[in-house]
């Protein structure tokens, strides 16, 4: 099945993590995602263990389902047949600041003038209406940005940055999510438009929704942080031969734990009855966690919780959930022949559609893999090809 973006046409000009991520959602839905790198590739084809050089592991799972075309935009007819593109693209896609995107003649107002219909989308660091538009940013920066090393520290001691790109990856979600939208939108009123997802404020709203906290109120109702997120005994606990994962929440969980671990009196002790009274006394309750969860193991816990219908599960390491039992029964971890890299296990797709099913179509291309098939499907000829080849303006895998 081709997916539900089927037929779109979407030119990538992103690199790094956040808007391949986006790409990557939007091309697992069926999108013709046509990857465009410059000569000397995306910086995440040297990230991590690698069989051939530029096609590292970090690479190869952000970049399925695209294809590769190399253009050097330094070279006048490099740009010239990039705006050629334009005009038949869907979507441009692009994670430069956008004063870099007008000195490239790409600009919001360049785009619209060679095809109104497309949605032009862009994910850069700030909101271009404040003192910092024309800063760069990483995901370590915008994480640091909203507080999320001290959230981090009120558990830890240190500030300390979540170890994953983070913001990244939810700023790449929130420009999948745009263009999306864009594009529905389209289908209406017939025109495209320009949508600006910055990483400041979108991953700002992302963590504040928890830890405005008190400060939702005017005046003040209390400092910053949901205290049970931020409390150190919030974490997978002990038992006698591993560590199991809990969420004891709502009422009929606590009242089923308290009730089958021995403790039925302390459903009704105010501190503990309702959920304001267990968030105001969670660290006594998560001593009292840690404390009765080490007298057993963990599989007898998962069967007296999973009975009482309480969440919980084991901890994984990234190497037992490539064995996970659901893991397996889902087939989320499959393993494929990459033409040039070999056998390789790949992330599945985690949704499921009744209809428009996604797949995994195309490999993580090589750099500059697809070049020429791409070029003659946006209506260059050979001879057009050749040429751009012989200036130097694209160009193809070695």
């Amino acid at each position: 099945m081709p997916g539900p973006l089927d037929g779109i046409r979407i030119l990538d000009l992103t690199s790094n993590f956040m808007g391949p991520y986006a790409s990557l959602l939007l091309a697992d839905m069926g999108a013709d995602v046509v990857k465009i790198e410059s000569p000397g590739g995306d910086t995440t084809r040297g990230v991590g263990p690698a069989r051939h050089a530029g096609m590292g592991a970090i690479f190869l799972h952000l970049n399925r389902n695209k294809r590769s075309i190399v253009m050097d935009l330094a070279i006048p007819e490099a740009g010239a047949a990039l705006r050629r593109m334009v005009a038949s693209a869907d979507v441009v896609m692009y994670s430069l600041r956008p004063q870099s995107m007008a000195r490239l003649g790409l600009s919001y107002d360049d785009v619209r003038e060679l095809n109104p219909r497309c949605i032009y989308a862009g994910a850069f660091g700030f909101g271009q209406k404040g003192p910092y538009a024309a800063r760069p940013a990483y995901d370590d920066l915008i994480q640091a940005a909203v507080g999320m090393p001290v959230l981090q520290s009120r558990k830890l001691g240190e500030p300390e940055y979540v170890a994953a790109a983070f913001a990244d990856r939810v700023v790449g979600m929130a420009l999948c999510t745009a263009v999306a939208m864009a594009l529905y939108e389209r289908e209406r009123s017939g025109v495209g438009q320009e949508v600006q997802v910055p990483m400041f404020e979108t991953f700002a709203h992302f963590t504040m929704g928890d830890h405005l906290y008190g400060h939702t109120f005017v005046p003040s109702m209390g400092d910053s942080g949901y205290s049970r997120m931020m409390n150190p005994d919030r974490k997978p606990y002990r038992t006698l031969d591993g560590y199991l994962a809990i969420n004891v929440y709502i009422d009929r969980h606590w009242h089923s734990f308290f009730e089958l671990t021995g403790h039925p009196e302390m459903s009704k002790d105010p501190r503990f009855k309702d959920i304001a009274g267990r968030t105001e006394n969670i660290a006594l309750l998560y001593k009292f966690l840690a404390d009765v969860l080490a007298t057993r193991t963990t599989a007898e816990w998962l069967e007296v919780l999973i009975d009482s219908d309480i969440p919980a599960i084991e901890m994984n390491t990234p190497e037992s959930l490539l064995v996970d039992e659901h893991m397996r029964q889902v087939g989320f971890f499959a393993e494929q022949e990459h033409p040039s890299e070999g056998l390789l296990r790949s992330l599945g797709i985690a949704q499921t559609w009744s209809r428009s099913t996604p797949e995994i179509r195309f490999h993580a291309p090589r750099l500059g893999e697809n070049t020429a098939e791409v070029l003659a499907e946006y209506g260059f000829d050979v001879a057009e090809v050749q040429q751009l080849l012989a200036d130097g303006a694209v160009k193809e895998a070695s």
